[in-house]
């Protein structure tokens, strides 16, 4: 008998787990499936800017081989560069490491911080591979709370109340996935003010950057963060430029490099390791962050990313039972259901109730590890018209709906 190794005991991923399973199974079976759960451009129509892919088409001949691990200089200037102008000037290109998309850089720098029973403080709800990346790594995550009452903002007080000794990390991210809460400069001031008060690294995951609407004003935390606090940046071009495929993510490390020396050689010992992204990928950075931004006309109001996730809030607020905050950035609302209304106490089946009456497939709230059975999030990059269908067919299924226990 193989068994599963034991550190997975407490590992979930559940955004990709029985739900989508049982999705599948359905469209194996001849069932069309409307796949709201992954923020994946791809399949709903976005293509990556021309310019892009000349540039990497260009490089293929010289792609071949393993870069510098840490990856290509150009690019990694190009992200020096980038952040220069948004006001980041204590970062070099040496400090700079690219990866096979946010993810595998999230679980590399984790990997080289934890050790057994060190705790990261997660925000709840999350994106998934932290929690779960925290646990792999040997840590034990710890979720602050934040407060959908209030925009989602993260709870000061709680992440004061849970800091201990233990605790190495405060994981900001922001725009949010699932909620869409983009943070006030405020908000951000006070979590980086615990940090440098207790001594702790700041994990800003960025990758939502630039899809940001209305007023709404996204600013890197590292701005804030100086020369005495450790800020470890994540951020790649999946979302904004529509290129999750091609997996090129980057992480920018800003702050008291002096005192992380060993952590810094844990780092780079672990991007050894894997010998280095993705190459053609890579030879993307530079293209992307030096050219036309045609992200900023799809987040405007008349855009196509502004008018789908205006017309998702409006149309969930309008069924009886559902309601969600309007989301400043990202391709998320994390709506909130009536569960005495509709009898819900597992979310899953929830989930699962729609997917097999409907065809239409949703993450349930929990898998965000959040802790009430009362959330689910919709992805909101389809279509105007494929977006107004789905709503229809939402409403219907939850016209009368009572779950079965």
């Amino acid at each position: 008998m193989f068994s599963q190794s034991a550190k997975l005991a407490t590992v979930l991923y559940d955004i990709r787990g029985p739900v989508l399973e049982e999705a599948d199974r359905m469209e194996a079976a001849g069932n069309r499936i409307l796949k709201l759960n992954i923020g994946n451009p791809a399949p709903f129509g976005f293509e990556a800017p021309d310019a892009i892919l000349v540039d990497m088409i260009k490089h293929l001949p010289e792609a071949q081989g393993y870069s510098d691990s840490r990856g290509i200089p150009s690019a990694r200037r190009a992200v020096v560069q980038y952040y220069e102008t948004k006001g980041i000037r204590n970062l070099d290109a040496d400090d700079v490491y690219l990866g096979n998309g946010v993810s595998e850089l999230i679980t590399l720098a984790l990997q080289a911080l934890c050790d057994p029973g060190d705790e990261i403080l997660v925000p709840m709800p999350d994106y998934p591979l932290w929690t779960a990346s925290v646990a792999l790594s040997g840590g034990t995550p710890v979720h602050y709370r934040c407060a959908e009452e209030e925009g989602w903002v993260p709870d000061l007080e709680d992440i004061a109340a849970k800091i201990t000794p233990r605790t190495r990390g405060i994981v900001l991210i922001n725009p949010n996935n699932p909620t869409g809460a983009v943070y006030s400069r405020e908000t951000l001031q006070k979590v980086v003010d615990l940090a440098r008060e207790h001594g702790l690294i700041m994990f800003a995951d960025e990758i939502y950057e630039k899809i940001v609407y209305g007023d709404a004003e996204m600013i890197n935390l590292a701005t804030l963060t100086g020369d005495d606090v450790l800020c470890l940046t994540f951020s790649g071009l999946s979302k904004a430029y529509r290129i999750a495929g091609y997996r090129s993510g980057w992480l920018a490390i800003t702050g008291p490099l002096h005192e992380a020396r060993s952590y810094m050689e844990g780092i780079r010992l672990l991007a050894n390791m894997r010998m280095c992204s993705n190459v053609p990928g890579q030879h993307a950075v530079q293209a992307a962050l030096g050219g036309y931004q045609s992200i900023e006309d799809l987040i405007l109001p008349s855009g196509r990313l502004g008018a789908q996730m205006e017309l998702s809030a409006r149309r969930l607020n309008e069924i009886d039972g559902v309601s969600t905050t309007q989301a400043d950035g990202a391709l998320y609302l994390f709506a909130k259901l009536d569960v005495e209304k509709f009898g819900i106490t597992d979310d899953e089946q929830f989930a699962l109730d729609l997917l097999r009456e409907q065809k239409i497939l949703v993450s349930h709230g929990t898998a965000f590890n959040w802790d009430k059975p009362d959330h689910f999030r919709l992805v909101t990059l389809p279509s105007v018209e494929v977006l107004d269908e789905a709503l229809d067919r939402l409403a219907t299924f939850l016209d009368g709906y009572e779950q079965k226990v």
